[in-house]
């Protein structure tokens, strides 16, 4: 395919089934106006890059589309990937300070000639908080005469050795599979491995989707590597996305990444969201799972009605001023990308959005999302709606989850009337559930519209949450400054709800119980916006108080304390913005230590005496007897004194 499309290769649809029900978007999940006017406005607004950009970029010199805008916030970077180059901003300032280059620059001069020569587009760039890394991946692949993708098909990575993603890099590329094109990767970082989902197609064929795994810790360290991988899983199932984790507080040990899908196997309407389990084990890949054993979702979670079908299938559907040219809504998958998140009070979620049609005809574009918890057990749809604040197509969206539980959308907005522009809106943790209520605001106004034949928007756009405060959200998303065959720009944006940042509110209800006589063990209801808890102690439960330990859960067990000796006890939240005040003091008194010294001498034929050295606080004793010294114990009595005469035995017993 020629390079007027994006890059060599065009955008493939998955051809789902268009067969079977046809019923409309849930009318009770459809938000119908923006409701509030709280939204707060950009923090930050810069020009990103721009097809302009690619044309004047030594290595790209042409202008494909669409752009596949995406990028990721770091400590003092961000870092911007479009088809087909990318830019390092100063974050403070919006400034360049690297860029644009092409896409394939950080595989300058490496091994594999593929990765180093050609430069095709479906970038992702990642910052990896947890280890202060930048990963940089997009497929490469020769063509034929024709422009057509041919084999060896590769995945390449770059991970940077600093936080500076300028490089250097660690490089590395995965055959992906030669019987069948890997279309539309998508990346999610997590503890165990950098996970992608990708979409197999045999020559136009949609044959399936597919799931992999990347060795992280070895790629962060520069070590010889290794991948593994599930698909194609047929063409019933396509559009994964892999969770990607934020925030400081890491998933429970051992959990596995998830990846989710929507139901277009069905016809044009659904009401299914599917949950895959993806478990590695990279010292033995035959222990490796994904889904159930034949690899089909582990979950399939009932959801308001979605129409995923729109326009009969044509990408010329979003409508545009002044021209008949529509654009693409790509409404039969999930959208870039599936954030999770683990809070203080132990609950994890996921949030996730896809395009869906509403209105009369099925065809204005609205966003529907969920926000997906109780993973570690039986996930559930904690909330869900759909954003369609007015008669405008709102589509493209990426959404995230700050500290607080606060969740923002960003997405593209276009009618008739209104120009292809971006915006956002959002909802703080207290909202009522199932609404986007806090307002929508814009990052940039559109001026033009795009008139290509090709229809091609997105194909992604990305919504990042800051590392450094864990609140701000950074969005990056294209738009049309004028009207042109494919002059699309770029906006860089960020905003952040007030609430978010501040210290969290106090933990309450905390209990104290003695579970031995060096032991006490705690328990409190978590706080909104808490990454930790600071656990106090104190001899009086009013002065002299210590740090007995710190912990992300709302459960805390005091060890090595003085047996009969009465402790109390109070919890402080934390985050970034410091520490909350005190929650109620809780006290117990641990056990009393066990007696020592206990003697049995036999009195009589009936009776046998007993002394032992008491202990320090008890207030009474309880004397129990067992046939055979290890089963079988039964009370004979209780006594205040360290002694005590058993009566009433059988004789030479």
């Amino acid at each position: 395919m020629a390079p007027t499309g994006k890059g060599n290769h065009s955008h493939r649809p998955f051809k789902p089934n268009s067969m079977g029900p046809s019923l409309p978007t849930a009318p009770g999940s459809i938000q119908t106006s923006a409701i509030g006017t709280a939204i707060p406005n950009t923090a930050t607004n810069w020009e990103g890059l721009s097809n302009a950009d690619n044309l004047a970029t030594p290595g790209v010199g042409i202008s494909p589309v669409p752009p596949d805008t995406n990028g990721d916030i770091g400590p003092t970077r961000y870092v911007q990937w479009v088809n087909l180059s990318y830019a390092i901003f100063d974050r403070a300032s919006g400034n360049r300070v690297l860029g644009p280059s092409a896409g394939n620059t950080p595989w300058a001069g490496f091994a594999d000639p593929i990765c180093a020569n050609t430069n095709q587009g479906d970038p992702v760039v990642k910052y990896d908080h947890m280890a202060d890394r930048w990963v940089f991946t997009q497929f490469a692949f020769n063509t034929n005469s024709r422009g057509n993708p041919i084999a060896p098909y590769e995945q390449c990575f770059a991970v940077s050795t600093t936080g500076d993603p300028a490089g250097p890099y660690n490089r590395y590329s995965w055959n992906t599979g030669n019987a069948g094109f890997p279309d539309y990767p998508k990346l999610g970082v997590w503890t165990d491995g950098y996970y992608m989902s990708i979409n197999v197609f045999s020559g136009n064929t949609f044959v399936g989707g597919g799931a992999l795994v990347f060795d992280r810790t070895h790629m962060i360290g520069g070590q010889a590597a290794t991948a593994q991988g599930f698909g194609p899983l047929g063409a019933a199932y396509g559009g994964l996305l892999p969770s990607d984790l934020d925030g400081s507080i890491m998933p429970p040990a051992g959990a596995p990444n998830y990846f989710g899908a929507i139901d277009t196997n069905v016809g044009p309407s659904a009401n299914t969201l599917q949950l895959w389990k993806f478990h590695v084990d990279w010292a033995n890949s035959a222990n490796s799972t994904f889904g159930t054993a034949t690899n089909t979702p582990n979950y399939n979670l009932t959801v308001a009605t979605y129409r995923w079908f729109m326009c009969n299938g044509s990408r010329s559907c979003i409508p545009q001023p002044s021209t008949s040219v529509g654009l693409d809504a790509i409404p039969d998958r999930l959208m870039n990308r599936m954030p999770y998140r683990r809070f203080a009070d132990g609950h994890e979620s996921l949030v996730i959005n896809h395009t869906v049609g509403v209105g009369s005809s099925g065809n204005q574009a609205a966003i529907r999302w969920y926000e997906i918890r109780n993973l570690s057990s039986t996930p559930t749809i904690y909330q869900q709606g759909t954003y369609a604040a007015t008669g405008d197509n709102r589509w493209m969206g990426s959404m995230a989850m700050d500290q607080a539980g606060d969740i923002a959308l960003g997405y593209s907005v276009s009618s008739s009337t209104v120009f292809p522009s971006i915006r956002y809106t959002g909802r703080v943790a207290g909202d009522t559930l199932g609404t986007l209520p806090q307002g929508e605001a814009k990052i940039v106004d559109g001026a033009g519209s795009q008139t290509t034949n090709y229809s091609r928007w997105g194909d992604y756009s990305m919504l990042a949450v800051d590392p450094v405060d864990d609140c701000t959200f950074w969005y990056t998303q294209e738009y049309m400054a004028a009207t042109s065959d494919r002059g699309w720009q770029t906006r860089i944006a960020s905003f952040v709800f007030p609430g978010c940042g501040g210290v969290p509110p106090a933990p309450t209800n905390l209990t104290a119980n003695a579970a031995s006589a060096s032991q006490i063990s705690l328990a409190w209801a978590g706080s909104a916006g808490a990454s930790s808890y600071v656990v106090q102690r104190s001899p009086n439960g009013s002065s002299s108080w210590t740090q007995a330990g710190t912990t992300t859960a709302t459960s805390f067990s005091d060890t090595g304390l003085s047996a009969a000796t009465a402790y109390y006890y109070e919890i402080l939240a934390t985050n970034t913005s410091g520490n909350s005040a005190p929650s109620n003091v809780a006290s117990a008194t641990t056990m009393p230590a066990a007696p020592t010294n206990l003697m049995a001498t036999a009195a009589s034929a009936s009776q046998i005496n007993m002394s032992w050295t008491g202990s320090t606080g008890a207030s009474g004793y309880v004397v129990q007897r067992s046939p055979n010294g290890s089963s079988s114990w039964t009370q004979v009595g209780t006594t205040t004194a360290t002694s005590f005469s058993n009566t009433g035995l059988n004789p030479a017993t």
